[in-house]
């Protein structure tokens, strides 16, 4: 046990050396003595010791030894934390600093939605690559639920995304780019595309490709002629693979719902129309989302700049900086 009237209240907090933070890290992570030794390459006496010195210059307990293995107790817990964004922090500037040596090389990458992806995102890229040519950059397209995921993982640098209801506790900083309207899109030269008076009736008896259900698209889209009393369509081929739903759009009379951030690129390259019809359809509005907690890495903060003075011309709303905590 340990007294904290042992202690004198003025004495200096002592400070840790990286070999003690490695060691805490090996014991939160194996629970352990013996294991987490051989994972900091010292004796299980000498990693014994250390604990025992750190436990007594703090004058707590920071593990409970039990009969097999060993237990954080709330000190320990709390210590461990914030070891582990110390030890963060410190590779991300190792990391930082390695990238100025080498011209800004090393890696970026960004979880992007599809409206974001065939606009905001590739100009984005390419003012970025003129100004570090030897920066990689990945970018992950999905939905925001499964980039959120990848998120939380460490696999993603930043998304341009929506934040879900059950991420809101997350420690996340969040700056809204724009609304989603989505459209109803068909190939060139469309039967429907020479009508001003088409109908809903008309659309739930077409055929359309769409998103799977269960997606939050479908369900809006769906819900457009739920509250007409009308059965949503149910000719449907379900994808999400643009290459398939191109080709289908082409070669059958099939109707597509997408962005209009995105039908409006195809419309402007020929390949496709939009169809004179308003859905009424649009999703939440979807944002740049960064770790309140953590700071990104000299390559990431770049595209990151990038992203957000090409968005400054796209979406007329945004005002760069201006961030949220979800």
């Amino acid at each position: 046990m340990f007294d904290r009237n042992d202690r004198q209240m003025t004495a200096p907090r002592p400070k840790f050396k990286i070999r003690q933070m490695e060691l805490l890290m090996a014991l939160d992570g194996t629970r352990n003595l013996h294991r987490a030794a051989q994972a900091t390459s010292m004796s299980q006496p000498a990693a014994s010791k250390m604990l025992k010195d750190m436990e007594e210059s703090f004058g707590v307990a920071f593990f409970e030894r039990l009969p097999r293995g060993m237990q954080p107790t709330a000190c320990g817990e709390t210590l461990v934390r914030h070891v582990r964004m110390a030890l963060d922090k410190l590779s991300q500037g190792e990391n930082a600093i390695t990238a100025l040596q080498a011209g800004l090389s090393g890696q970026a990458d960004v979880g992007v939605i599809i409206t974001a992806s065939m606009t905001l995102v590739p100009r984005a890229i390419a003012s970025a690559k003129s100004e570090a040519p030897q920066l990689t950059i990945g970018v992950d397209v999905g939905t925001s639920a499964v980039l959120m995921e990848r998120f939380k993982k460490g696999q993603l640098d930043f998304l341009i995304a929506r934040i879900q209801t059950q991420e809101d506790q997350l420690s996340l900083r969040y700056e809204d780019l724009s609304k989603e309207t989505d459209c109803a899109v068909a190939r060139i030269g469309h039967p429907l595309l020479q009508r001003p008076d088409i109908s809903l009736r008309e659309l739930a008896c077409a055929g359309w490709i769409l998103s799977p259900r269960g997606s939050i698209l479908r369900h809006q889209f769906d819900m457009v002629f739920h509250r007409s009393r009308l059965e949503a369509p149910t000719n449907v081929v379900e994808t999400t693979a643009m290459s398939v739903i191109k080709s289908l759009l082409q070669q059958t009379d099939f109707l597509h719902v997408m962005p209009m951030e995105i039908a409006q690129y195809y419309v402007e390259s020929g390949e496709l129309a939009i169809l004179p019809f308003d859905l009424r359809c649009s999703m939440d509005n979807f944002g740049i989302i960064t770790r309140a907690d953590h700071e990104l890495s000299p390559g990431a903060q770049l595209l990151l700049r990038h992203i957000r003075q090409v968005a400054g011309t796209i979406y007329p709303g945004f005002l760069a900086g201006t961030t949220a905590d979800a």
